[in-house]
């Protein structure tokens, strides 16, 4: 990334080295380690590294308001911190808010880090670099954790999505296969690293041998992502959707194409049928692959690659089939198997299955539930809320959410979270926070619509205050103030009306 680069060889090294330093601090299998560090060559080596030590490495995104980050370092329990660059003065504030213990071990990855913590570190670069850089003897297995991804919850809190080491060796496996990703591949590393599809483009690079190119954060404006595709000579482009959309729409994608690209992969939304069909007929020597599934079943369950141009904007395409080693299943209001061509809630099984959230067994009984096909009663299945129905083509199509989480910029996002946030505001008496398709980036807009508890309140004072307790891709960016929220027939809050009334608004 920049003008960063690593052999694998010099990764080897480093993080063999870490690896042995984190044991020196005392870390043991099993241990949850926290990196606080922005993505870069040297994150990838902390990821590594605690891998290596036999713990479990919990990405964090330092971009977060403080408050979050506090939420989710109380639930992890690290038994060790690494910071890179000004990053360590996170942990400064969350030593000082009591969300993480003094005793617990801060490492700096760099000088920047060494300089940028106020508090002592119990290790540094110069440390790190005394320590022998042979392999390590192997610690536990692969049904052990490989890391924590703190995803948005309906609660207020983050959720923990436990992913195994099995379970990133299934998909990536079957990814480097059906992909053939090979040594003199260079992949993109486009999302962040607490977003799980960067697994696949980290491991799938190490995998296969391949070249991985880091989108500097940074890199975000749709000419910006082009050169960065025509500069490293890409030979594939894992992105999310909405980037790919941001592309298409400032006439980023040139007319000659990527002469370099080979595959162009997307997941973690819907693409428009339009936005694909320009890539499509700008990038002809490509493949087009559209990747399904949620964090809980591990970067991905289905695939779909397009067979050629779609013919209609308005032409759906497919989520597909299952991956090698998973299940999709529809059921039905009652938890039943669905009939053919009926719509119902999509389920996966398989091999990205993960053992459920951290510390959290109510949500796990909630939504890792018995397979209810007879004889299959002891196998484990994940309820995703999204709707599906299979198609007369025997492939899955996907046709949205059945209840308050959305999909914004590729992050998934619960609207209760957001609505808890607001609510916690003094000046608010009630609030509802709902989501309307957008012709933005984002595909999506977060609408809150609320009633001050006592005179007016200035919504842009609000979504300030919430920047202390939301990420940025979570702050509404549309406000209605009523007097009285709508209710419907049951006394709820009518949310269908609001989805309306911002909807008229937005045209």
């Amino acid at each position: 990334m920049g003008d960063e680069r690593l052999t694998y060889a010099e990764l080897e090294s480093a993080s063999n080295r870490l690896a042995r330093q984190l044991l020196e601090a005392g870390c043991s299998r099993s241990d949850r380690v926290c990196l606080l560090a922005p993505k870069s060559p040297t994150t990838m080596v902390a990821m590594l590294a605690t891998l290596k030590a036999g713990g479990a490495y919990v990405p964090i995104d330092t971009a977060s308001p403080a408050a979050r980050i506090a939420r989710i370092f109380r639930a992890a329990e690290p038994a060790a911190v690494l910071t890179l660059g000004s990053a360590a003065s996170i942990a400064d504030e969350l030593r000082a808010e009591n969300a993480l213990d003094r005793a617990v071990p801060v490492g700096a990855l760099d000088e920047l880090a060494t300089s940028a913590s106020a508090g002592a570190v119990a290790f540094g670069p110069a440390d790190v670099g005394q320590q022998e850089s042979q392999p390590l003897p192997q610690y536990g297995s692969e049904e052990d954790t490989a890391h924590l991804l703190f995803t948005s919850g309906s609660t207020g809190d983050p959720k923990g999505v436990v992913i195994k080491h099995a379970n990133v060796r299934a998909f990536v496996e079957w990814g480097v296969s059906y992909f053939g990703i090979q040594p003199g591949d260079r992949l993109s590393g486009h999302p962040p690293l607490h977003f799980d599809l960067s697994g696949f483009d980290f491991y799938g690079a190490m995998r296969a041998g391949a070249e991985l190119h880091l989108v500097p954060p940074e890199t975000l404006l749709p000419q910006q992502l082009a050169r960065f595709i025509q500069t490293a000579e890409l030979t594939q482009w894992f992105a999310v959707p909405s980037a790919m959309t941001y592309m298409t729409r400032f006439g980023a994608v040139p007319d000659e194409g990527f002469p370099t690209l080979q595959r162009v992969l997307w997941c973690g939304e819907v693409l428009p049928t339009s936005v694909l069909v320009d890539w499509m007929r700008r990038i002809p020597q490509a493949s087009f692959t559209n990747l399904y599934g949620p964090t809980e079943a591990t970067i991905a369950s289905s695939y779909y690659t397009v067979p050629g141009v779609p013919t209609h904007e308005s032409e759906a395409i497919p989520i597909g089939t299952p991956c090698d080693g998973e299940e999709l299943l529809i059921v039905d209001d009652e938890g039943r198997p669905a009939k053919d061509g009926e719509i119902g809630e999509l389920c996966i099984g398989g091999a990205g299955l993960s053992p459920g959230y951290w510390r959290d067994e109510a949500k796990t009984r909630a939504v890792f539930v018995s397979d209810p096909r007879p004889g299959r009663e002891s196998e484990r299945i994940y309820r995703t809320g999204d709707l599906a129905r299979v198609g007369e083509d025997g492939l899955y199509y996907f046709l949205g959410r059945a209840d308050s989480q959305i999909k914004s910029r590729g992050y998934r996002i619960e609207l209760g979270e957001i609505e808890t946030a607001v609510n916690a505001r003094p000046e608010i008496g009630e609030c509802a926070v709902v989501a309307t398709a957008s012709d933005g980036f984002e595909g999506v807009a977060i609408c809150c619509a609320y009633a001050p508890s006592n005179g007016a309140v200035d919504s842009t004072a609000l979504r300030t205050a919430l920047t202390s307790v939301l990420p940025a891709y979570m702050l509404p960016s549309r406000w209605l103030s009523m007097e009285k929220l709508p209710e419907n027939s049951n006394g709820k809050i009518d949310r269908r009306r609001l989805r309306e009334m911002f909807s008229s608004e937005i045209r």
